[in-house]
C-alpha cells in the first residue's frame, strides 16, 4: 500500500523543504501533520542514537556516514542513507557531495593526527562542514549533530549540550530561540567565526 503523502509540513526557519519526490517515499502511511512526521522521526532517530554508540568501528568514512544516516531515518524515508540527487536551498552541488566529503574527513583524520585544534574544536568544524555539505535531502543538522557527538566522545570528551540537548535530540519542532541561537551559530561560522558554535554547543 502506497505511502500517505499528504502531510501538512510546517518547515522551521532553516530547514531544507521536502521535493515532491523525496516526500513520495515517505514509509508511514499513517502521517498527516508536521507534528506527527516530528515525532516518528524522533523514534527512529533514537533507534539511530542507540545503534551508533555501541560501535567501535571507524566513524570517518563515507561508509558510517550513510549508515549513520539509515539508522536514523530508515523507518521514516525510503532514501535514507542515500545522497540527494537534486540541489537545495543549502549545501554544495549535489554532484560533488562525494568529493567534498572525502576532502572533509581527510582533513579531520589531519587535524586529530596533528592537534590543530582542540577536541571541541575539531568535531564542531567537522560539523560545521557537514551541515554545509548538506549531503542527504534531509535530517542533515541531526546527523552532523550526533557525528560531531560521537567524534568528541573518540577524542576524550564529554558529548555536547546543543542547547541543554533539546537540538540534538531533534527538537526541531518550533522556531525556538534554541534553534535561532543555532542558525546564528552556523551563520557566524559561514563567516568563519566559529566562537558562537562552539559556545552554543557547550551550552
Amino acid at each position: 500500500m502506497p505511502a500517505q503523502t499528504t502531510v501538512n509540513l510546517d518547515y522551521p526557519p532553516g530547514a531544507t523543504p521536502f521535493d515532491a519526490d523525496e516526500l513520495a517515499s515517505l514509509i508511514p502511511g499513517h502521517l498527516t501533520t508536521q507534528a506527527e512526521l516530528n515525532e516518528w522521526e524522533q523514534l527512529n532517530i533514537g533507534e539511530g542514537d542507540k545503534w551508533a554508540r555501541k560501535q567501535r568501528k571507524e566513524i570517518l568514512s563515507e561508509g558510517f556516514l550513510r549508515q549513520l544516516h539509515r539508522q536514523m531515518f530508515g523507518e521514516t524515508w525510503k532514501w535514507a542513507g542515500e545522497f540527494r540527487k537534486s540541489d537545495k536551498n543549502i549545501g554544495v552541488d549535489w554532484l560533488h557531495i562525494g568529493v567534498e566529503l572525502k576532502k572533509l574527513l581527510d582533513d579531520v583524520r589531519y587535524q586529530i593526527n596533528h592537534a590543530t585544534f582542540t577536541a571541541d574544536e575539531i568535531a564542531i568544524r567537522f560539523h560545521h562542514r557537514l551541515v554545509a555539505i548538506h549531503a542527504f535531502p534531509n535530517g542533515n543538522g541531526r546527523q552532523a549533530r550526533m557525528m560531531a557527538d560521537l567524534l568528541v566522545e573518540r577524542l576524550g570528551q564529554p558529548r555536547f549540550s546543543w542547547g541543554s540537548r533539546s537540538l540534538a535530540d531533534g527538537n526541531l519542532t518550533d522556531a525556538t530561540p534554541i534553534r535561532r541561537n543555532y542558525i546564528t551559530a552556523l551563520q557566524a561560522a559561514d563567516a568563519r567565526d566559529i566562537a558562537p558554535l562552539l559556545a552554543f554547543a557547550r551550552s
